[in-house]
């Protein structure tokens, strides 16, 4: 278990309950109480729990440094339903530990209602915005960006190298990484000939550039991408993946998650045995663990995005400009279940 997703159940634990013995917690983490010890020490330092005897618990508001009660964020985001409910938990759990309002505008993936909630924002009276984007943004963002007039972070996207946007702050997943770590894995356990099936999205090109960068790296054969509809896998489509498994393909990386359940039903259909024939890793891990067989996948960190993003946020609107500018990459992780086994 990484040290991220540690933190991450410790704080839940302390948040549910109020107080929770380190005992307790040992046990249920499965980790030393040396190891606990340590991550109770980080997570005090921050503020984010306090320590007692044998235990710990939720600081008292006057132990963190907070804003002042009335600063307002404001949070833009594409949607409420996938990916993004636990990036916004993670803003909205941040937001209330530093005694922060935090208003939720959504886009639903359309630019002209993007702008009509930032404006809308803007005139409820945010202190500051954090975004994310219908797509990544370019050139055509720069001037509607520069005249926003509140401080802003990028969330979940990578601005334009040199453009107006770059100069944002900005928390995301690296998602090249978390691609590679999927693609090291079906190499770790034999694959030699991967592919890589993906719909267009914002995330797919870094998504692509993890996948390249680790086939190169493991010196795997004819890496293939196939494409998939927004609305999932087509007929046509799920035929294309059967021809290339029956073809040689042995490992898959699927992104989405969602995308990743529907082949799987299309793969069964055809006969495809998983994951005799073909191992799936799945990207998102929104509902991996629910197929059959549960999907080994990548997870971005996305409550901690939220978290890392209210922070910033907060800083640059107490700091201003004398703060540098900060770009923050969290890294996914990857969890292995049931679909990617050794390739003999």
């Amino acid at each position: 278990m990484f040290v991220e997703q540690r933190h991450e159940l410790i704080l839940r634990e302390v948040r549910e309950r109020g107080s929770v013995r380190l005992a307790e917690l040992a046990e249920s983490l499965g980790v030393s109480m040396v190891t606990l010890r340590r991550d109770v020490e980080h997570l005090a330092g921050r503020g984010l729990v306090h320590r007692v005897h044998g235990g710990i618990t939720l600081p008292e508001p006057a132990q963190e440094s907070t804003p002042r009660e009335t600063m307002t964020i404001g949070m833009l985001v594409p949607a409420a339903t996938y990916y993004y409910p636990n990036v916004i938990r993670g803003a909205r759990e941040r937001a209330a530990e530093l005694g922060a309002r935090l208003v939720l505008g959504v886009s639903r993936y359309d630019e002209a209602e993007e702008r009509m909630q930032v404006k809308q924002l803007i005139n409820g009276g945010v202190d500051g915005l954090l975004l994310t984007l219908t797509r990544q943004p370019d050139a055509s963002h720069a001037e509607w960006l520069s005249g926003i007039g509140v401080p802003a972070v990028l969330v979940e996207r990578k601005a334009e190298l040199g453009g107006a946007a770059s100069l944002l702050d900005a928390v995301a997943s690296d998602h090249p990484h978390g691609a590679f770590l999927g693609v090291r894995h079906l190499a770790e356990l034999g694959h030699r000939r991967v592919a890589m099936v993906t719909r267009v999205s914002p995330t797919a090109p870094r998504i692509r550039e993890g996948f390249l960068a680790a086939v190169r790296a493991f010196g795997l054969d004819d890496p293939g991408e196939l494409a998939i509809d927004q609305d999932g896998p087509t007929d046509a489509q799920a035929g294309a993946v059967v021809e290339a498994i029956r073809g040689g393909v042995t490992g898959l990386l699927v992104h989405n998650d969602e995308d990743a359940l529907l082949l799987v039903q299309h793969l069964r259909v055809a006969g495809v045995r998983l994951p005799d024939e073909v191992s799936i890793v799945a990207y998102d891990d929104e509902v991996a663990a629910l197929s059959d067989p549960p999907l080994t996948a990548v997870a971005p960190p996305k409550a901690a995005v939220g978290r890392h993003a209210v922070d910033l946020l907060v800083r640059r609107i107490q700091e201003g400009s004398s703060m540098p500018g900060q770009h923050l990459a969290l890294l996914p992780e990857l969890r292995v279940r049931d679909s990617s086994i050794a390739h003999e």
